[in-house]
């Protein structure tokens, strides 16, 4: 998919009565880690007078009543200032009926929530809360109604605001309320959100248990509205904790149901939801255009079946971005027009308001730039969000029309539309709209030449994105009001600040900057690892490498547009710093045909060395002699982009390849865990491998002489073919504390978690699965495994990022170091490395990099493997001691 800009990505919301998706505003406190939880109905509850209310008491509640339901109209058109107002005068109208007025409490903290006024709404449903537990359960039904409505809104307001636990708690007791209420819809939106609540706390296996169970209910429900949308929802909810797989599944489930209820509505809004997950499938897919195809035909679809205005329009949104991205103009311009016909006739809601923003991103992508039309319906949506006092969607117009007057070169005015989109969105407490535009702010005095300015407006940005961690970890997952891309909306930010810290001082930045700069780096990692896995997934402070190890130097490339520079972290505390130019293109291209000719055995080696040569003129030639003065034995790599794809030992200097000088690690930050070197009379392995073929596989027949090997040289259990299963790991995981783990299978790294992967004889072991495995272990054990090791898996072929999924398997598996291949390699070449690795490792005062630098080296030194494709692929990620 081709992208260089974030746009507005409506997720749908196509029966609002039934499961309003309430988008919540998120606070720098936030811990969401995906889509906004499912929220209460808006229509549950009518208050109905009973046979012993007066006369007076039934006007009371007739006037209630219809304040309540105009507030719901108001809140269900995105009117929230309006519904507010409205639920406001309902609970003075209901002050002497306290179930009533609790119910309108929970209305009016809803709204609340949505215009960003937290303490109001905090102070709604509490008052809520207290009045239902202090009033006596005379009309259960209706009291437990509204009691599991009230918790479900508390649950919110607490996620909004990082109480994941507490949130989670009222879940809970909101699914039992429903469920004694009789409201079996409700309980299971209650337990999706549960599930979203245990995932914002890093509890992915319950999450996943969860999910599953409300899937088995629903599916073994008869056909029904409430079916269909249950499975709706669970589909949505599976997309953004990234399990795309299993939420097309049942989104084509749920979809199976609306056509056999013949519901127009049904059948639109889950084709929506296809179209999304499709979305999200084709992300870093080699699949990407036929994703790219289903998607446009499901939105195609959702768009002529509904039957509201608003749903049409954004169904039509979402297709039209899709035709931008991928340059079909001529569709574009089609549905362009299509659009513009039916975009004034909406009714005023904050709906229709990022309907316009949308518009207008996607009209100043057209190659004709229709940059003033783009001007007027941004106008038009300032103006509605106005006149609606909807303060997050004004700060969402005026920035993103501060952003079209930056595009045209008018900065003066940009600046001016900024500053008060930023405001806008402070006021509200909308930080992930508000490092949007502090990003802008640092951007336009950038070009105004106000570096100091720009470089504190950076700053901020950067601090608003940490705030964030928990909710850019699922910002791909398109279940937000406004979804994000993280290439395009987030990584900038981190890339431009570091440019502009190591341009200072005329490129010569300071040790201060540099600092700053390194910082910036470590940070963009692990975003892109909470990306990768939808939640934040490292705490941990950074360690410099002298304190580990006084004969190592970690080195940080960073690609940068045109060129290449390279920060450098030396034992006596000093930074260095580097640059070089590269054309426009040449650094993806050479990095691109390096990696396809080291991972293919009939590559011209002779062009493969000029191009190794050429990395290691870009990354180490400047500072090789130095290096070699201080006696480094080691160097660790936090890699950029594709360079986490290219085998850093493979760098050629032209006469000796860098393995060949020093030991190599890799880190995707240094965020190390605390470590001292194996102790070879403890060393013990739980070795688990397949050798023959399996699900498609093709047999791996080195595998079994290689844990032959390991098992002579240290004291092993092996799990060999069908002994090794998810079940047989997972109960050698827990009955011994292994300080080394060595799975020899196919396997895949991958860009995207739900691709990377590892075989067993009876299926396949998700990343997220494995990590719940190892963290069991973890969690019984004070011993964390030293070494993991994967032989015979391979980064995904085509897929830039895909060195992520071995960094985030590196990260998450608990253990201290992790060695892995990038691609699949000669089985005799692997077993001999192999045996000469656990060889090296097992004798005293080893480390493991040194361990792995003379396996390869023997290797090297035999001429029938002499060429990188036979020993480079061998990877250390983390500690390397």
């Amino acid at each position: 998919m081709k992208s260089d800009r974030s746009r507005l990505f409506f997720e749908g919301k196509l029966q609002p009565l039934l499961f309003a998706v309430i988008a919540l505003g998120v606070s720098a406190k936030s811990a969401v880690a995906f889509a906004p939880p499912t929220a209460p109905r808006l229509d549950a509850i009518a208050a109905t007078p009973n046979s012993h209310t007066s006369t007076s008491q039934t006007s009371q509640a007739t006037s209630g009543e219809s304040l309540l339901e105009q507030g719901r109209t108001l809140y269900q058109g995105g009117q929230y200032a309006e519904a507010a107002r409205v639920w406001q005068q309902a609970t003075e109208v209901f002050a002497d009926n306290p179930l009533e007025r609790a119910l309108a409490l929970n209305y009016l903290s809803l709204a609340y929530q949505q215009m960003g006024a937290w303490e109001e709404a905090k102070g709604a449903i509490e008052t809520s809360l207290s009045l239902l537990e202090s009033t006596p359960n005379s009309e259960a039904a209706t009291y437990g109604s509204i009691f599991a409505i009230a918790l479900n809104t508390d649950g919110h307001w607490q996620l909004a605001r990082g109480e994941g636990e507490k949130a989670l708690e009222r879940w809970q007791q909101a699914a039992i309320a429903y469920s004694e209420a009789g409201d079996e819809l409700g309980a299971m939106g209650a337990r999706i959100n549960q599930a979203q609540a245990l995932q914002s706390l890093g509890f992915y296996a319950r999450a996943t248990e969860t999910l599953e169970a409300v899937k088995a209910s629903l599916l073994a429900a008869p056909d029904s509205s409430l079916k269909a949308t249950g499975l709706r929802s669970l589909g949505n909810a599976l997309r953004a904790i990234g399990d795309l797989d299993a939420s097309r599944e049942v989104l084509q489930q749920s979809l199976q149901v609306a056509r056999s209820l013949e519901s127009p509505d049904a059948i639109a809004a889950t084709q929506f939801s296809l179209g999304n997950t499709a979305v999200a499938i084709a992300k870093g897919n080699s699949t990407a255009t036929s994703e790219i195809e289903a998607a446009l035909e499901a939105y195609q679809q959702a768009s002529t079946l509904a039957t509201s205005p608003i749903v049409q329009i954004e169904a039509q949104l979402n297709q039209l971005g899709l035709l931008v991205e991928t340059e079909k103009w001529e569709d574009a311009r089609t549905l362009v027009a299509a659009i513009e016909g039916r975009l004034d006739r909406l009714p005023r809601s904050r709906r229709s308001i990022y309907a316009r923003v949308n518009f207008a991103r996607n009209l100043e992508e057209l190659p004709e730039n229709r940059f003033e039309t783009a001007a007027t319906i941004l106008a038009t949506a300032i103006e509605e969000a106005q006149q609606l006092e909807d303060v997050r969607s004004q700060s969402m117009a005026l920035g993103r029309l501060g952003e079209l007057y930056e595009r045209t070169g008018q900065s003066e005015i940009a600046l001016d539309l900024t500053e008060k989109a930023l405001l806008k969105a402070q006021a509200v407490q909308a930080s992930d709209i508000a490092y949007q535009w502090q990003w802008q702010l640092g951007r336009l005095l950038n070009a105004q030449g106000k570096t100091q300015q720009a470089t504190a407006a950076y700053e901020v940005a950067i601090s608003t994105l940490q705030s964030l961690r928990n909710d850019l970890a699922a910002i791909e997952a398109g279940n937000s009001d406004v979804q994000y891309g993280f290439r395009q909306s987030v990584e900038p930010v981190y890339r431009q600040f570091v440019e502009l810290l190591l341009d200072s001082n005329g490129g010569n930045p300071s040790q201060e900057n540099l600092l700053k700069a390194r910082k910036a780096i470590e940070s963009l990692q692990l975003a892109e690892l909470d990306n990768f896995f939808r939640e934040a997934c490292l705490d941990t402070e950074p360690v410099a490498v002298d304190e580990i190890d006084p004969e190592a130097a970690s080195i940080y490339p960073i690609i940068l547009g045109d060129r290449i520079d390279v920060i450098v972290s030396l034992p006596d505390s000093t930074l260095r710093h580097y640059s070089q130019r590269v054309a426009p293109g040449e650094l993806d291209r050479t990095l691109l045909q390096l990696r396809q000719g080291l991972g293919r055995i009939s590559a011209n080696q002779g062009q493969v060395r000029e191009l190794s040569q050429q990395v290691y003129d870009w990354v180490l030639r400047p500072i090789d002699t130095e290096l070699q003065q201080q006696g480094i034995k080691t160097l660790v790599f936090v890699l950029d982009g594709r360079l986490r794809n290219i085998p850093m030992a493979a760098l050629y200097d032209g006469e000796r390849y860098a393995i060949e000088k020093y030991g190599i690690a890799l880190t995707p930050g240094l965020q190390l865990i605390a470590s001292k070197p194996l102790e070879s009379e403890k060393l013990a392995t739980l070795a688990a491998g397949l050798s023959e073929a399996r699900q498609g596989f093709t047999p791996l027949p080195g595998v079994e002489p290689e844990l032959t090997q390991i098992q002579a040289q240290i004291p092993s259990e092996v799990l060999l073919n069908e002994s090794f299963t998810r079940e047989a790991l997972q109960a050698q995981m827990e009955k011994s504390d292994f300080p080394i783990v060595h799975i020899a299978t196919h396997g895949q790294f991958s860009s995207q978690a739900d691709l990377t992967f590892i075989l067993t004889w009876d299926g396949v072991i998700n990343v997220k699965d494995l990590d719940t495995l190892l963290k069991r272990r973890s969690a019984r054990s004070s011993q964390p495994i030293e070494l993991l090791v994967f032989s015979a898996c391979e980064t995904a072929d085509g897929d830039d990022r895909a060195a992520l999924g071995l960094a985030g398997v590196a990260v998450r598996a608990g253990a201290r170091s992790t060695m892995a291949t990038l691609w699949q390699v000669n089985d005799r070449s692997s077993a001999a490395l192999m045996e000469a690795f656990y060889q090296e490792i097992t004798q005293p005062g080893a480390t493991k990099a040194e361990a792995l630098r003379r396996a390869q080296l023997s290797v090297l030194q035999d001429n029938r493997y002499r060429i990188p494709y036979f020993w480079a692929p061998y990877v250390l990620v983390g500690n390397w001691l």
